[in-house]
């Protein structure tokens, strides 16, 4: 059973769709975490690309 054990953490099969998925939760995480921060740099393009739009 030992062997087993040994056999199956060297195994390297699903390690990348395991660095897939991590990536993906640490980056909604980081989305989560600076949703407003993230909003307001959105706005605030928006509002420039806006206003200048009128210029050209």
């Amino acid at each position: 059973m030992l062997k087993n054990w040994k056999d199956f953490w060297r195994e390297e099969d699903g390690m990348g769709t395991v660095e897939i998925i991590l990536i993906i939760v640490v980056l909604i995480g980081l989305v989560l975490i600076f949703k407003t921060q993230i909003n307001q740099l959105v706005q605030s393009i928006f509002s420039k690309i806006t206003s200048q739009s009128s210029k050209v």
